[in-house]
């Protein structure tokens, strides 16, 4: 008895693989549909800037000190100690110079959108049992296409079911039980 176990093992693996091979569809054509997608990136570009960078009023201070002290010995009183501060300043300021300006690249970057063509899905046309039938499927299937198919029952056949069985008479209750 243990002998048939495996020859029946190898009928339902056969029968599997031919119920299998009978749901496949001849694909006559895969027609990718292609969207235009945004892709963001990130562009960046160097651009030289030049800086002009501010003084160290070392000068202005340095000429305030040397102008308030020859004010103070011209006119020996707070008034010429004043104006040779204020002129002592502007005096230093201009000798101090403008420092030469700076060059330096600075990388700039924006995000920007570029579009590009994609293939999002593919309609395809197969032929099963003689027939052609069309759907939209997310890859190309290649040659052919593998199906399920589900038997459906339709709404206008009628089917003749057998009546129910005949129920058995059931005695009045306190009565003998009938024998047949």
């Amino acid at each position: 008895m243990n002998k048939w176990i495996p020859a029946f093992g190898l009928l339902a693996v056969f029968f599997s693989i031919s119920a299998q091979a009978q749901e496949v569809g001849r694909v006559i054509s895969a027609v990718p549909i292609i969207q235009q997608v945004a892709v963001p990136r990130q562009v960046c570009s160097q651009q030289q800037v030049t800086t002009q960078p501010s003084k160290s009023g070392a000068g202005a201070l340095m000429g305030a000190i040397a102008g308030g002290t020859v004010g103070h010995a011209i006119g020996r009183d707070g008034l010429g100690t004043a104006i040779g501060m204020f002129g002592g300043a502007i005096l230093g300021n201009k000798i101090e110079g403008s420092p030469d300006p700076e060059v330096k690249n600075v990388q700039t970057c924006s995000t920007q959108n570029f579009y590009e063509n994609r293939t999002v899905a593919y309609n395809v046309t197969y032929e099963f049992a003689g027939k052609q039938y069309n759907v939209q499927m997310p890859q190309d299937p290649g040659p052919t296409v593998r199906l399920q198919i589900t038997p459906m029952v339709s709404s206008n056949q009628n089917y003749n079911y057998p009546p129910p069985p005949a129920a058995a008479p059931v005695p009045p209750p306190g009565s003998a039980p009938l024998s047949w």
